[in-house]
């Protein structure tokens, strides 16, 4: 015999119309939600109707959102997923508007009522990858820890810089383009030749530097570690000493740049540390192991003693288990 779920659960979060107050008070399941001559649908039918598409998603969206709440609680965290979510929505935002769409008729469009429910939602999903990562970080050794503190952690960099791109369009041929970062890369040596001569760094920047956003500073970039600029970059700039510059054009995606330190904090202690190794650790394990991420959402409902009383929700969600570890194979 079927075993049922609350039917309120389910049927108040599908029944609630968008956008107005009109709402079925869900009492035992026998209540009407629509009817026509001859016929009245109550919330049961409904249920039922729905239940095998959307049962398990919808239960196991609201555990996983009670979880989320239980696990995600500190100012930090918070924080962070709110402007992770305004990050992406603005981004999508400045898409879509060059694109020549109008931004609200698009969030209406796709269900939302205003823009801070799509920035909830991208919050969410972050606060849904921080569980996961605080869950995996149960099971990080002392030993990776603090290799990775040996190996990734740094102070943060101040430095200027001065960036020679070559000057190439997309109907060059490969000869072409060739000759262009040849062409930069004389630039930007003459460009240090000229600092070997006494010529002022500020004056260089102005000339040269196709940084456009960092011109006006003399090329300043501040408070950078690793991670936050590309690998070539931030190398040449922690070999340097406090007012030197590379000697030598340092090459990245970007094109060629000459580096002058201004000055670095120190490298932060292993315990104030510790959170932030945590989260990229488990970041790099989810990164390498594309069923991780579902597993351990599986393993964080069974630690909450997850137990589904409906039989056919829980068959679909143990089918819905089985379905994601044969995709991602």
């Amino acid at each position: 015999m079927k075993k049922k779920l609350l039917i309120v659960s389910l049927c108040s979060m599908l029944l609630v119309c968008s956008g107005c107050k009109k709402e079925v008070e869900l009492k035992d399941g026998k209540e009407v939600v629509a009817s026509v001559k001859g016929k009245k649908i109550t919330a049961e039918e409904l249920f039922d109707e729905l239940k095998e598409t959307y049962g398990s998603s919808a239960v196991i969206t609201m555990i996983d959102n009670y979880i989320v709440k239980k696990e995600i609680k500190s100012e930090e965290d918070l924080k962070e997923a709110e402007e992770h979510g305004k990050a992406q929505v603005a981004s999508m935002r400045s898409q879509y508007e060059a694109a020549g769409y109008d931004w609200n008729n698009t969030l209406a469009q796709y269900g939302y009522a205003n823009e801070n429910a799509l920035v909830d939602e991208y919050a969410n999903e972050y606060k849904k990858e921080l569980t996961v990562k605080k869950y995996i970080g149960k099971n990080v050794t002392e030993d990776e820890i603090n290799e990775y503190y040996e190996k990734e952690i740094y102070g943060n960099y101040t430095v200027k810089h001065i960036l020679i791109s070559p000057k190439t369009e997309d109907n060059m041929s490969d000869e072409q383009i060739e000759e262009a970062e040849k062409k930069a890369l004389e630039t930007a040596k003459k460009v240090i030749k000229k600092l070997d001569d006494g010529e002022k760094w500020a004056d260089l920047v102005k000339e040269y530097s196709d940084d456009t956003g960092s011109v006006k500073n003399e090329g300043l970039i501040e408070n950078f570690t690793k991670g936050d600029m590309v690998d070539e970059f931030f190398e040449a700039s922690i070999k340097l000493e406090d007012g030197k510059y590379t000697k030598e054009p340092i090459e990245s995606t970007y094109g060629y740049h000459i580096i002058l330190k201004v000055s670095n904090t120190k490298k932060p202690s292993l315990k104030d540390s510790k959170s932030k190794i945590l989260k990229e650790i488990a970041g790099n394990k989810l990164s390498n192991d594309e069923k991780l991420y579902d597993n351990t959402w599986k393993e964080i409902r069974e630690s909450y003693n997850l137990k589904i009383n409906d039989t056919e929700v829980e068959k679909a969600y143990k089918k819905s288990l089985v379905s994601n570890s044969n995709t991602e194979e």
